[in-house]
């Protein structure tokens, strides 16, 4: 599986995952909670779906070395 999730990105999906988890444990937005588990996958997996068909990818990409 190809990464496609920059360090940016991961650190935003962390926080925001965390942040929806803590509302669903506080009964802010019950069990749907859990759906912040899915941000947090996707960046420690370092591949969002999502991104795929549409092409987009917030990973550096690294080049040869140039002279």
């Amino acid at each position: 599986m190809k990464q496609n999730i920059g360090a940016t990105d991961k650190l935003i999906r962390i926080v925001v995952g965390l942040i929806i988890i803590l509302l669903g444990v506080f009964g802010v937005i019950d069990w749907w909670g859990l759906i912040g588990l899915i941000p947090i996958i996707t960046a420690l997996v370092g591949h969002c779906p999502a991104y795929v068909p549409f092409g987009i990818s917030t990973c550096k990409v690294k080049t040869g070395d140039k002279k």
